[in-house]
C-alpha cells in the first residue's frame, strides 16, 4: 500500500476503512475498495483525514481481511465455523462438542513466517458448542501475499486444526470390593460414572458390583464385551494391596497395559489398557471424592477415538498436579494438559 495526501489520490483505490464519529453515529464513511473521487476530498478533510493508504498496482501486497479469509480457507474444521472478519481477524467457533487438536510443530512453522498470527485453545482440549477455538490475523494492516501462499502451502501438506466428534459407546461399569459386594458398605462410584457418561453420546450396558475374586472380575467383563461394549471401566481394588485384584484381573483378560499409574494428581494409580479397540480404564478411588481427576481428563479423548500411548501419559507430568480449587474451573485451568 502507498500513502498519499487526499488531494493525491483521486483515482485510487482506498485500502482501509475511513470512521466517522459525529452526532451518536459511529461507523464507516468510506469503505475499503472505495475509489476516490474529486467529490470526497472536503468530506475526508472535514473527518481529519489528510492521507490515506491507497493501493499500488503489483505491490504483491494483500489486505488484513483477505488475509484472514484465505487462512481460514486454509485451515478448515468439520463440526466448526469461522466468523466474517472483524478488526482484521476470523475467529473458529464449534458449532458440536468433541475434541479440539491442533498440530502445534505446524502452528509454530505458519506463525514463524512473519506478520502471520494464529492463536488457539490447547491441543487436546474438550469443547462444547460455541466455544472459541482458534483466531486468524496478519499484524500489519496489509503484509506481502507471499506470506499467506507459504502458510497454504504448508496447511495443504498437513492438517492444522481438528474438532474430533465424541463417537458413541456401550459401556461397561465394574465396581470391585468385598466391602461393597457385602454391602458393609455403600457403593458411591455409581452415580458418579453416571453423572459423567451423560456428558457424553454413552450407553451404560450395565453397572456390576463384583467381590475380590478374579473369576467374577473376568466373568463380569467378558459378559460385556458379549454384549458389545466397547469401553470397559473398572474402579475399586486399584492399590498395591495384595487383595486389590482389577489390575491383576485387566491383565487376565488379556489387555494390552499402556501404563499402570501416571505422573498426575489426583489419579495418580490411573491404569490404561486396551482389549483390541476396546479402551479400559482402571479408576482409583479420588474419582469418587473429588470433582476432577484423571478420569475426566482421559474420557474426552476416549470419546472421540484417540488411542493412548505410553508417551501420551508420561507427557501428562507437565501440567498434572490438580492445584484443588475451592470451585472447579476444570477444563480451563492448567490440569491435564499436554
Amino acid at each position: 500500500m502507498k500513502k498519499l495526501r487526499v488531494q493525491d489520490a483521486i483515482g485510487k483505490t482506498l485500502c482501509h476503512d475511513i470512521t466517522a464519529m459525529r452526532d451518536g453515529f459511529k461507523g464507516a464513511a468510506f469503505k475499503r475498495g472505495h475509489m476516490i473521487t474529486p467529490e470526497d476530498i472536503p468530506a475526508m478533510l472535514d473527518l481529519g483525514k489528510r492521507t490515506v493508504f491507497v493501493w499500488e498496482e503489483n505491490a504483491g501486497e494483500i489486505h488484513e481481511e483477505d488475509a484472514a479469509l484465505r487462512m481460514a480457507a486454509m485451515a478448515p474444521v468439520p463440526g466448526a465455523h469461522y466468523t466474517a472478519p472483524s478488526e482484521g481477524k476470523v475467529v473458529l467457533i464449534a458449532d458440536e462438542p468433541g475434541m479440539f487438536r491442533v498440530n502445534t510443530a505446524l502452528l509454530e512453522k505458519i506463525n514463524s513466517i512473519g506478520d502471520i498470527t494464529i492463536t488457539t485453545l490447547p491441543d487436546h482440549f474438550p469443547v462444547k458448542p460455541g466455544a472459541r477455538l482458534a483466531s486468524m490475523r496478519i499484524v500489519p494492516l496489509v503484509t506481502q501475499e507471499s506470506r499467506i501462499i507459504a502458510a497454504e502451502k504448508l496447511c495443504a501438506e498437513q492438517k492444522l486444526l481438528d474438532l474430533r466428534p465424541y463417537q458413541n459407546k456401550k459401556v461397561g461399569v465394574i465396581i470391585t470390593g468385598s466391602e461393597i459386594y457385602t454391602g458393609r458398605i455403600q457403593d458411591k462410584f455409581q452415580p458418579v460414572v453416571r453423572a459423567k457418561m451423560k456428558q457424553y453420546p454413552a450407553e451404560i450396558l450395565g453397572v456390576t458390583i463384583c467381590d475380590d475374586d478374579l473369576d467374577m472380575i473376568c466373568r463380569t467383563a467378558r459378559g460385556y464385551l458379549e454384549q458389545g461394549a466397547d469401553f470397559l471401566i473398572f474402579t475399586g481394588g486399584m492399590s498395591v494391596d495384595p487383595d486389590d485384584l482389577t489390575p491383576t484381573a485387566i491383565r487376565t483378560l488379556g489387555a494390552e497395559i499402556i501404563s499402570y499409574g501416571v505422573p498426575a494428581q489426583p489419579g495418580n494409580m490411573t491404569l490404561v489398557a486396551y482389549l483390541g479397540d476396546v479402551p479400559v480404564l482402571g479408576v482409583p478411588g479420588a474419582a469418587i471424592s473429588l470433582p476432577t481427576t484423571m478420569f475426566d481428563v482421559l474420557l474426552p479423548q476416549i470419546f472421540a477415538g484417540d488411542r493412548f500411548t505410553r508417551q501420551d501419559l508420561i507427557r501428562l507430568g507437565d501440567g498434572g498436579l490438580c492445584q484443588m480449587c475451592k470451585s472447579c474451573h476444570y477444563p480451563n485451568c492448567t490440569f491435564g494438559r499436554y
